[in-house]
C-alpha cells in the first residue's frame, strides 16, 4: 500500500521536517494556527516534536506488544529559540528509526490494517511533516493562503495513507462516527491527481458497511480533478474547496457528496 521508495520517503520526511521547523522558527510561540483552531505553534511544536520521538521509541525497539507503548514523552525545550533545532533533531532520529529491517520486522501498527507497523509508522510521520509543515507556514503568515509546494509522489503517498486510515479497523473503532457518516447507499467519489499518471486516481465507494476505497479509475457520483498536493490538503480540511480556483481544481457531479466526505473525514488536529 505504498508507492513510494523507503528511501524517497525517508528523503521527504527529512526535507519537510526541516521545511517544517523553519516556519516554526519564524512564527510566535502563540501565534495560533490557522487551520487547526484551538492550537498555537507552541502546541503545535509540542505535538509534533513529542510525536517524532515517540514513534523512534517504537521503531527503534521494535515494539509488537500495544502494551509496550512508550508511556513518557519527549521534554520540548522551554526556550523557543532551541525550536527548530530540536524539531530536525527528532526528524533525523525517527528517520534513522527506519532503516530497511524496521520496514519487514515485526512492529506494531496503530491502523490495525495489512501494512507493517514499520511501513504505517514511516508514513504516519510524513504526514506529520508535510501536513503540520503546512499549518507552521499558515501559521508564520498568519493565513491559510500560503504558498506551499508538495511533491505529486509525496502527495499521492499521504492521500492514500489518509484514505488507508479512515476505513481502517481502528477508524471504525475509534472514530464510529465518522465511520458511520462516510457510509452510505452506494455512492461514490473519485479523487484525480491530473499531475500524475494513473498512480494518482482513487474510487471511493459509501456502501451500506461502510466506506471502500480503491485505486484506479472509475465512474462517480463526484469526481474532483487537480493537483495531488491541493487534493491533499482539501481531504485534510487544511484548505477549502471553495477557496481553490475552478481553473486549479475542478469539480463534477455531486458537490454536496464532496462535502459531506470532506466533512466527515479529516481530522484538523491530529
Amino acid at each position: 500500500m505504498s508507492n513510494l521508495s523507503a528511501e524517497r520517503s525517508r528523503q521527504a520526511l527529512t526535507e519537510h521536517t526541516r521545511r517544517l521547523a523553519e516556519a516554526a522558527g519564524a512564527a510566535e510561540p502563540d501565534a495560533p494556527v490557522p487551520t487547526c483552531p484551538g492550537w498555537t505553534v507552541a502546541d503545535l511544536v509540542a505535538h509534533v516534536g513529542q510525536t517524532q520521538h515517540w514513534v523512534a521509541d517504537i521503531v527503534e525497539h521494535r515494539i509488537a506488544d500495544p502494551s509496550q507503548l512508550p508511556t513518557e514523552m519527549a521534554e520540548v525545550p522551554t526556550d523557543a529559540s532551541a525550536w527548530p533545532a530540536w524539531l530536525v533533531d527528532g526528524g533525523a532520529r525517527v528517520v534513522a528509526a527506519f532503516d530497511d529491517a524496521a520496514l519487514v520486522e515485526p512492529v506494531f501498527n496503530a491502523a490495525g490494517d495489512d501494512r507493517t507497523g514499520g511501513v504505517f509508522w514511516l508514513q504516519s510521520q510524513l504526514n506529520e511533516a508535510v501536513i503540520h509543515g503546512y499549518d507552521a507556514a499558515a501559521a508564520a503568515v498568519g493565513d491559510i493562503a500560503v504558498d506551499f509546494d508538495i511533491d505529486a509522489d509525496v502527495a499521492a503517498e499521504l492521500i492514500t495513507n489518509h484514505l488507508a486510515m479512515l476505513t481502517s479497523p481502528t477508524w471504525a473503532a475509534l472514530r464510529p462516527e465518522s465511520a458511520m457518516a462516510v457510509g452510505g447507499a452506494g455512492e461514490s467519489l473519485h479523487w484525480h491527481a491530473d499531475d500524475l499518471d494513473a498512480s494518482g486516481e482513487w474510487l471511493i465507494e459509501r456502501g451500506t458497511d461502510g466506506a471502500t476505497w480503491q485505486p484506479g479509475h472509475g465512474t462517480a457520483d463526484a469526481t474532483v480533478r487537480g493537483p495531488a498536493g491541493v487534493l491533499l490538503l482539501i481531504l485534510t480540511r487544511r484548505l477549502p474547496l471553495s477557496a481553490v480556483s475552478p481553473d486549479v481544481v475542478r469539480l463534477d457531479g455531486d458537490a454536496e457528496l464532496v462535502g459531506h466526505w470532506v466533512a466527515n473525514t479529516a481530522h484538523i488536529a491530529d
